[in-house]
């Protein structure tokens, strides 16, 4: 009914005629085809037994136990003859629903019907105007690209005709339409010889939407799946798409670069994986229910590891070249938002390297083991590719830029017992292994711990350091032109406003409250509202500007697909951006006053709180 109204060849009255012909045409999957004829012969079969054996017209199953006999052995079942009739009719009846609601209640069956006749055979200048209403930039663009998936007689072209009506809603009820499209039209031929992949969006309504909202909404997404198109499997995924463990991810991506043997072929392999796993964090950002925090966890653990794995699939190619074991441990430290369990889809991952030479072994040979193993990670993995590359950045190790690029645990010690000054502890509020031996990383810990939180907290010489290295930082670091209202890192109320606020509660409070010892700035807030070393008006101000501006961020990355650091000041933008935070469309410009509102007040806090100034 549906779809004969345009196509002549399924016009057919007869049940399992028309049933061929929808399979040969493509609105229904060849084997589901076969299934459901199977099922109808079974039970027509069925039917005519029990009116035969009853001589009157019956649809109903018999239910004494020599009736069902005799239908069994008419059957041709031999052994217990009822039992093994019931169980055919169960099993088959069990088949049947299954296809049904999953045929005859697909959106796209229901979408289909509520085009008219004319909607469904348009004019090109027609279509361009119906493209046009429904949002599309582009609509000359919009119609080549659905002449382009739906041209020719193949199998592909039957089923795309057949998806594309509703796609086209859901791509016109997003923010950008056209890339939409695009991104579908590129996947769609990347993936043209895999049977798999119409078949899913045909036969899991789903997973289509989830796919045509997502390339819709965001740039970023869109471009991680049309390099790697494969990866549209995850929305087919039972459950639903949610980020992958730590440990699962590290086993995924031992498992395929073991079978490389290469290093870069095997940080190669790695890194589809960690592609992969990008695109089912974008994904259940983008169209799923995971919370902000948990995004920024998720961001950060395949971070951490793909540099595990990158480190050891060094460390073994190292022992290869030089044929003999490496005589020092390494690890490798997160700082910054990295080591906060924070990072967002732009960040770079800040570190230290740290080593530590076997006892007996020569220290100048340890170390340059340590410097060509850790050189060796920073290149494999900038590398770029079709995922991001990851910049490994160790500026903030001691000396900065001037100083060694890795140092051994006993280095570091004598360093910070000797000159280690404010801003170095405060950098390591934050610093958390990521990488590398466990043992080392433990005694790295124990080293730091005394540093960031300190025994008798901070002086007044300390805070005022802090408050002037904080002020020069706002004078100097926001980048010319910015608006420092609107800044999402540095500007007022902004994520680093929050951020230095909570890291002077941890250093000045933490050895006398130890759930102040965490990396990660939320918790820490938490954790000093709880102890009352701030009230819970302003813990909640902070809290709000914190995880809106850190979501505003992570939005316009995936909206743009490029880092952006200031609230989109472009109208289109602005509302993709603001979409994909949740709000409706058309919601731009408010999205933007509801920035510069919370933050101002979390500004408030900051100005009271961290520079003691009263407000007027």
């Amino acid at each position: 009914l549906v779809h004969g109204r345009t196509d002549e060849r399924i016009r057919s009255g007869t049940t399992l005629d028309a049933l061929a012909a929808l399979a040969a045409y493509g609105y229904v999957g060849r084997d589901d085809a076969a299934q459901l004829a199977a099922a109808y012969r079974l039970l027509r079969t069925l039917e005519h037994r029990i009116q035969l054996l009853r001589l009157r017209r019956t649809h109903l199953m018999p239910t004494s136990p020599h009736e069902l006999r005799r239908l069994g052995r008419a059957l041709g079942h031999r052994e217990d003859p009822a039992a093994a009739v019931v169980a055919e009719w169960k099993a088959e009846a069990r088949e049947v629903r299954r296809l049904h609601e999953r045929l005859f209640y697909r959106p796209l069956l229901g979408a289909v019907a509520r085009l008219g006749t004319d909607d469904a055979r348009l004019t090109p200048e027609a279509a361009r105007e119906r493209l046009s209403a429904l949002g599309f930039r582009d609509p000359t663009g919009a119609l080549r690209h659905l002449e382009a998936l739906t041209e020719g007689l193949s199998r592909r072209a039957a089923i795309q005709r057949h998806l594309l009506p509703v796609m086209l809603g859901w791509f016109a009820a997003e923010a950008d339409p056209d890339g939409g499209l695009l991104a579908f039209r590129k996947v769609s031929e990347s993936l043209d010889s895999s049977h798999w992949y119409l078949r899913l969006l045909r036969d899991e309504p789903a997973a289509a939407e989830q796919l045509a909202r997502t390339l819709a909404r965001s740039k970023f997404a869109a471009e991680v799946l049309v390099a790697a198109p494969e990866a549209v499997q995850i929305l087919g995924e039972p459950g639903g798409v949610r980020p992958h463990s730590r440990g699962d991810i590290e086993r995924r991506m031992r498992t395929a670069a073991q079978r490389k043997t290469s290093l870069d072929d095997a940080i190669a392999a790695a890194r589809q994986v960690r592609r992969l796993e990008l695109f089912r964090i974008a994904v259940a950002d983008l169209v799923g229910d995971l919370p902000q925090p948990d995004v920024g966890r998720a961001l950060s653990d395949l971070t951490a590891a793909t540099i595990e794995v990158a480190l050891q699939f060094v460390i073994r190619e190292e022992e290869k070249r030089t044929g003999r074991p490496l005589v020092t441990d390494l690890l490798i430290v997160g700082m910054g938002r990295l080591g906060g369990n924070e990072l967002g889809y732009a960040s770079d991952a800040d570190v230290l390297f740290v080593h530590d030479p076997h006892i007996g072994a020569d220290e100048d040979a340890a170390q340059a083991q340590a410097l060509a193993v850790v050189k060796s990670m920073q290149r494999v993995l900038s590398v770029p590719g079709p995922d991001p590359a990851i910049g490994l950045d160790a500026d903030l190790r001691p000396e900065g830029k001037n100083g060694p690029l890795v140092r051994s645990l006993d280095s570091y010690r004598a360093y910070y017992d000797r000159w280690a000054l404010i801003w170095e502890a405060q950098a390591l509020v934050r610093a958390r292994p990521v990488a590398g031996n466990a043992e080392l990383a433990a005694r790295f810990e124990d080293l730091i711990d005394p540093i960031r939180w300190h025994g008798a907290g901070l002086s007044a010489q300390d805070l005022r350091e802090i408050r002037r290295l904080k002020a020069r930082m706002e004078a100097e670091r926001l980048p010319r032109g910015a608006d420092k209202r609107t800044h999402f890192k540095l500007g007022t109320g902004g994520l680093s406003d929050v951020e230095w606020v909570v890291q002077t509660l941890q250093m000045e409070h933490a050895h006398n409250y130890p759930t102040l010892r965490t990396t990660s700035t939320l918790p820490a807030l938490t954790a000093a509202t709880q102890a009352r070393l701030i009230s819970s008006a302003d813990s909640a101000a902070l809290a709000k500007a914190w995880e809106f501006a850190a979501h505003a961020r992570n939005a316009s990355m995936l909206y743009r697909g490029k880092a952006v650091e200031s609230v989109p000041t472009d109208s289109r933008e602005a509302d993709g951006t603001a979409r994909i935070m949740g709000l409706p469309p058309g919601s731009g410009q408010e999205f933007g006053e509801d920035y510069r509102r919370i933050t101002r007040h979390a500004r408030a806090v900051v100005d009271r709180v961290f520079y003691g100034r009263e407000e007027s």
